[in-house]
């Protein structure tokens, strides 16, 4: 080989070794900012919805928690492709956007498509994704951790020692079929059973996955008083909600509420004011309403 070649070939090893390294170095974190302005949250809610729509997503539902914030639930077909190809993927098969008034200034932020797709160890390709979203709303920076969390960890994710992974799932009923199972989730809810309605459906083609969107309104687990407590420092965490339901089969599962809330607040503290002892009650809360709404 001539000096050229041998020149040319080390450049590429180089490269190829820097960009192995910046894939490993890659960090994440739970949100991304799109945009501030100071718009209402109607109309920059409307803005965000047409910019997600223009862009190939489809909303399923919307929500408002509390006044001045809303939360707009999106899917497209290829996150529920990459839903399908994976065990639970039901769980990462959409994307939630918040519109966020605060101070006189209106945040919109979303969540990040990378980060959750490791998080619920999907498979696939979600760059397409991320691309998209980034798109409609712009990305800013991302928030939501005091540093980033790599792939490796986020697919191993757990809040603290003794904690639950994404695996340690709360399996809340069975049934005989799929069917059967979301008639009883869809009814209850409709019902309001324990506080707890539905924000959005949605059925998982090519496979037996339905996600259920819910909203909870009673006690220490309810949405308002959940953000109320730890949501008050920095930019909005609101699109953490709605909170889960899986319809796998015929069993109805969730994710663990210390898991679940962990994963969008990864830097909260352990003690003191605003931290996950201000919300003590609410993982148990959680469990027992949405136990509730899975039970005939």
């Amino acid at each position: 080989m001539n000096l050229k070649s041998l020149m040319l070939a080390g450049a590429m090893t180089a490269s190829f070794m820097v960009a192995s390294t910046s894939a490993l170095a890659a960090t994440y974190m739970p949100f991304v900012l799109g945009s501030i302005s100071d718009e209402s949250v109607d109309t920059a809610a409307a803005t965000a919805k047409s910019a997600l729509e223009a862009n190939g997503f489809r909303v399923i539902g919307t929500y408002r928690p509390v006044a001045d914030r809303e939360v707009i639930i999106v899917t497209n077909n290829a996150l529920t492709t990459l839903a399908s190809q994976s065990k639970y993927g039901g769980f990462g098969a959409i994307e939630r956007v918040s519109v966020v008034k605060r101070n006189n200034v209106t945040e919109v932020s979303y969540t990040n498509p990378t980060y959750l797709w490791n998080v619920y160890r999907m498979k696939g390709d979600i760059t397409p994704i991320q691309a998209a979203m980034e798109k409609a709303l712009g990305h800013q920076k991302e928030f939501g951790a005091e540093e980033g969390l790599s792939a490796d960890d986020l697919r191993d994710y757990h809040y603290k020692m003794l904690m639950p992974y994404f695996d340690d799932e709360d399996e809340l009923a069975e049934y005989d079929s799929h069917a059967e199972a979301v008639s009883v989730v869809e009814n209850n809810l409709a019902a309001g059973k324990a506080g707890v309605k539905q924000v959005y459906k949605l059925d998982i083609p090519n496979s037996d996955m339905t996600v259920f969107g819910v909203s909870f309104s009673k006690g220490e687990s309810a949405d308002a008083e959940v953000l109320s407590l730890i949501d008050v420092e920095g930019y909005s965490h609101t699109a953490h909600l709605p909170y889960e339901m899986l319809v796998v089969g015929g069993e109805v599962i969730a994710l663990n509420a210390k898991f679940r809330i962990a994963i969008n607040w990864p830097s909260l503290s352990m003690m003191g004011s605003g931290s996950f002892m201000s919300i003590a009650n609410a993982p148990d809360e959680i469990e027992e309403s949405l136990e509730a709404v899975a039970t005939k």
